[in-house]
């Protein structure tokens, strides 16, 4: 078991997606239609096939118009994506904050993560101004975890909640389109099937509503760093993705879940609920494999997947989300929320209903 240490909860939390959405089908035209000259034949025929996958139903984007991604230069894609990310983040932090019942000045703390984009100032100063948040609040940008972002952004949250009344809010946003690239690498294709936009954030304090913060763990493996991470060229992100993907997460996966559960002294059978981040088919069933989940314990995942294609860091509330949506969370139960991306890296964490 963890050593003794002040209870922590998650209060509330909200996810947001903007307006703007298309089916598998709609984006496999647009990018047929506009691409068909840039890509060969064989290249056009894997990537119908990836985007008639059944796995992915529809997605959102922060887009107006999906033409602008035709001539979305460097400069234009950061200020969308300085546009939109703070504006999905403080959607979601409100839905939160009205959710915990309390208003935007009692929060003392904000932790923003993202991978899609980088700015400085980063985003947390975004949200103190349209959110009117204290000019005093401690205020922490993180980068760089890719999918899995989401959980270390709460482990930080929940180690500053370090005196009475603390109120942290942690965000996860990203802006996946702000990262689209087209050519004839699979990781790109791929990418272009899976990834979308959204955004969620979460109430941490010391008040006994929500779950309760459990044992957490994290698992790297920074020899496989290649196999997920996003790379420059030419001054933009292009995402690359290994075909081995599905077996290293699952390794990385069963650690990371494996570490959570000794710490807290609990057995896998003891844990009712499981939050898995929606990395893609073979990397959810490669998961479930390694974990020997249900295909029940996995069906929210899929779920999500289906209606809202991998968001990358906030991806995990929103499974949450219709886990606390579509199952009956009693008092008491045990969920683990397992996260996994770029380092290679994965991230387990326990929470409990109160």
């Amino acid at each position: 078991m963890e050593g003794a240490r002040e209870k922590i909860y998650v209060g509330s939390f909200e996810v947001s997606v903007p307006p703007f959405q298309a089916s598998q089908r709609e984006a496999w035209e647009f990018l047929e239609g506009n691409y068909r000259e840039r890509l060969g034949r064989r290249s056009l025929r894997l990537m119908k096939k990836i985007f008639e996958h059944p796995s992915v139903a529809r997605r959102h984007f922060a887009l107006e118009d999906p033409a602008s991604l035709m001539d979305d230069d460097p400069d234009a894609r950061m200020a969308r994506f300085t546009r939109e990310a703070a504006g999905l983040a403080a959607e979601a932090l409100h839905g939160a904050l009205a959710r915990a019942g309390i208003p935007a000045s009692r929060l003392t703390h904000l932790v923003v993560n993202t991978c899609t984009g980088y700015i400085c100032p980063g985003i947390s100063t975004y949200l103190i101004e349209k959110m009117g948040l204290s000019r005093r609040i401690r205020a922490f940008d993180l980068v760089g975890s890719g999918c899995g972002g989401a959980i270390p952004n709460l482990e930080v949250a929940r180690g500053l909640l370090s005196r009475r009344n603390g109120v942290v809010a942690s965000v996860s946003v990203e802006i996946c389109s702000c990262t689209f690239q087209m050519g004839e690498d699979l990781s790109l294709m791929l990418s272009n099937a899976l990834f979308a936009d959204g955004a969620a954030a979460a109430i941490l304090w010391d008040r006994p509503q929500g779950f309760e913060l459990g044992a957490g763990a994290a698992f790297y493996a920074p020899e496989h760093r290649e196999s997920i991470r996003y790379v420059h060229k030419g001054g933009q992100l292009h995402n690359q993705l290994s075909p081995d993907l599905p077996e290293l997460v699952k390794e990385a996966a069963r650690e990371a879940v494996g570490e959570a559960l000794r710490l807290a002294g609990l057995e896998k059978g003891d844990v009712r609920h499981w939050a898995l981040h929606t990395g893609g088919e073979k990397i959810i069933n490669a998961v479930r494999d390694a974990l020997g989940l249900s295909e029940g314990q996995v069906l929210a995942a899929r779920r999500v997947l289906a209606d809202f294609g991998n968001m990358s860091s906030p991806t995990v509330w929103f499974v949450l989300k219709r886990i606390t949506e579509s199952e009956a969370v009693e008092s008491g139960d045990w969920c683990m929320m397992v996260a996994f991306g770029a380092g290679l890296s994965a991230h387990a964490l326990l929470l409990r209903k109160t």
